[in-house]
């Protein structure tokens, strides 16, 4: 079905070009620089997503949202000039379809630019409605089989990081960055005073399920993130003394957001053979939070 200037059209967000949804069920906003979701926000709710107030600008990256960090996640298999999380999150997209559905969510199309010596394409489609649905997609352009890691970056905003947890991790084998990336297995759910390491978490969960809940007792709602085509999950937030580090970030920011990021790293590299192609998928909805 055809859209109207009310359901999409161009405008600011926080100060962002970007484009602005509305559905009946909830509101998105997104930037064309990155291919990057800005805002999330399903009816009766708060944003489900965290923008720092103090991100840099582009033709900076973006800080809060969803990045898309690809062709590599951090700078895995990179030297250690190249660029933080790949090369697609400070260029400009496009947008190559929208349209919306006879159950009045709206899909839309992004493509990223071809990078020169990068053999693959890359599109982000979303169905923006009660739920937010991505999947991104690489095909193997070239005649040889090419390898690449790949996230979707995902800023939460929580009303007390110290206060939420994450159900689905329990039992999974994780590799801590705080740790030289030494292996250690997950007891419960995730949360941020864990006794092994309290106040921080830079953790790789690998094998893992594909259905994970974060409970924010503060805002009094869960989040659900479902996962396809991916094992891994990263579980961040750099805590009170690292954010002191980190010029976009405010200081007391650290207590706002938690990263959980549908992944394809580690040890779950990707290899496409020619003209394959990989979907990473993940769907986020949010509902009350019912206490027992």
């Amino acid at each position: 079905m055809a859209l109207t200037q009310k359901e999409l059209h161009y405008g600011m967000f926080n100060g962002l070009p970007a484009l602005l949804v509305h559905t009946p069920f909830s509101t998105a906003a997104v930037s064309l620089f990155g291919g990057h979701v800005l805002s999330f926000v399903a009816k009766g709710f708060e944003d489900v997503l965290w923008m720092s107030p103090t991100t840099k600008r582009p033709p900076d990256a973006i800080r809060g949202g969803i990045p898309v960090c690809w062709p590599y996640f951090a700078k895995q298999g990179q030297p250690s000039e190249a660029p933080q999380h790949g090369l697609v999150r400070t260029r400009q997209w496009k947008l190559t379809h929208a349209e919306q559905t006879e159950a009045g969510e709206i899909v839309l199309a992004l493509s990223a630019p071809l990078i020169d010596d990068v053999p693959m394409s890359l599109m982000l489609t979303m169905r923006i409605g009660r739920a937010l649905e991505q999947a991104l997609t690489t095909v193997n352009m070239s005649s040889e089989t090419v390898r690449f890691t790949q996230a979707l970056h995902t800023y939460f905003k929580v009303g007390d990081a110290m206060r939420v947890s994450v159900e689905g991790l329990d039992g999974l084998t994780y590799r801590d960055k705080f740790d030289d990336f030494n292996e250690h297995v997950q007891r419960g759910a995730w949360h941020l005073f864990d006794p092994r390491d309290p106040g921080r978490s830079d953790r790789i969960y690998m094998d893992t399920g594909n259905r994970f809940e974060l409970n924010d007792p503060t805002l009094a709602r869960k989040i659900t993130i479902e996962m396809q085509g991916s094992k891994t999950l990263v579980a961040w937030n750099p805590g009170e003394e690292a954010v002191k580090g980190f010029v976009d970030i405010p200081a007391s920011g650290w207590r706002d957001y938690v990263c959980l990021e549908a992944a394809n790293c580690g040890n779950e590299i990707i290899e496409l053979a020619p003209e394959d192609s990989h979907v990473l998928q993940q769907t986020i909805s949010v509902a009350a939070l019912v206490s027992h």
